[in-house]
């Protein structure tokens, strides 16, 4: 088990305080730092764009995980290679020519994600896994953080955990939504092996505390 990544979500952090955030982020046991762009368009929110990424970059130690939820999210996948993203995600529902969209993001070194809605099939990625180093499955709709998650990812998971093994892909499985104590030793046994976690972690007392708990039920 003891691969299992935790990626705290900045979307829940204090916005006013957001680089002391970054650097708890930066002392805890989390392994990366998961950063959601959203434009208001592709997502009912507008959360934080480059400048606010720039920031984040200059003061983290680990790596960005940024999950674009925007519509054509093509046109800044330079931008956000050079700003410093590790792995940058696109939703499949915002990319016409996903195979041509991994392969541009491939092209800048960065690692290419996939996340999926909660009503897209993971069967979708049947022609693509071979191609993506990580798919994001969204277990609440996107937009928000703070909501309930969907008890029919543990579905998904599965299913996507098969796939992957089936077309004999390395590419790794991440939870995003409604991640606490509570779910989280399901979803690993489930197949998953990143934890996005937002108001769990940000809202709790102690969230250094909180991301060690998360890491110890991963084992």
């Amino acid at each position: 088990m003891g691969n299992i990544k935790i990626a705290p979500s900045l979307l829940a952090a204090d916005f006013g305080n957001l680089q002391r955030d970054v650097e708890m982020i930066n002392q805890s046991d989390a392994a990366w730092h998961h950063v959601d762009v959203m434009d208001g368009v592709f997502v009912p929110n507008i959360s934080f764009g480059m400048p606010i990424v720039k920031v984040i970059a200059e003061h983290a130690t680990k790596p960005l995980d940024v999950h674009l939820m925007i519509v054509n999210p093509d046109q800044y996948i330079q931008n956000f290679a050079d700003l410093g993203a590790t792995n940058l995600t696109v939703h499949y529902e915002a990319c016409t020519h996903l195979h041509r969209t991994l392969q541009a993001i491939k092209a800048t070194g960065m690692k290419a994600g996939v996340a999926l809605n909660p009503h897209t099939n993971i069967n979708l990625l049947e022609d693509t896994i071979s191609d993506i180093d990580l798919v994001c499955i969204m277990s609440v709709n996107p937009g928000f953080g703070g909501q309930s998650f969907i008890p029919n990812t543990y579905d998904k998971i599965k299913a996507l955990k098969a796939l992957i093994t089936k077309k004999g892909a390395n590419t790794l499985i991440e939870i995003d939504g409604g991640v606490t104590s509570k779910n989280a030793k399901a979803l690993i046994d489930a197949g998953a092996d990143v934890l996005v976690a937002g108001s769990f972690v940000f809202k709790s007392d102690n969230p250094t505390a909180t991301i060690k708990e998360l890491n110890e039920i991963a084992g």
